[in-house]
């Protein structure tokens, strides 16, 4: 029974279940006349991520990136009404979502090592400061000795 739930891939480690997806229309505001009045075609897409079984580290970047996406209970929401018909809006939203838990699932860049530079980096730069400081001490007024 366990295997017959649908799945949508995310990459080769992360799979979420539909069950865990929770789609609810409504209606989309802007332009389309008497249509968009009549016919809920907006979506508004809600993915339990707490619940969803996703790794803890992937979870902690997946709400953080979500920002104002993301409930207190660890739901995110996402809203799509760029098309004017429901199965596009549908397809828009979890195909954002895929694109969101994607991001999230890359690991952050290993932070920054310091460098500091070459002694002989440091040398070549005193000399040239030394040598900038010759010429411009050599630009004051000339004595008549």
């Amino acid at each position: 029974m366990e295997q017959n739930r649908r799945q949508i891939r995310v990459n080769q480690r992360i799979s979420v279940h539909e069950d865990d997806l929770e789609e609810t229309f409504i209606r989309a505001a802007g332009p389309g006349g008497q249509n968009v009045n009549k016919v809920s075609t907006a979506v508004q897409l809600r993915f339990r991520a707490a619940r969803a079984g996703l790794p803890e580290d992937v979870l902690q970047r997946l709400v953080k990136l979500a920002g104002q996406r993301a409930t207190k209970e660890g739901d995110i929401l996402i809203e799509a009404s760029r098309y004017r018909t429901q199965e596009r809006n549908r397809e828009d939203a979890r195909e954002r979502l895929i694109a969101l838990i994607a991001r999230a699932a890359e690991p952050p860049p290993p932070p920054r090592k310091k460098t500091r530079p070459s002694k002989g980096a440091v040398e070549r730069r005193l000399k040239e400061k030394a040598g900038r400081s010759g010429i411009k001490k050599m630009r004051g007024r000339v004595t008549g000795d």
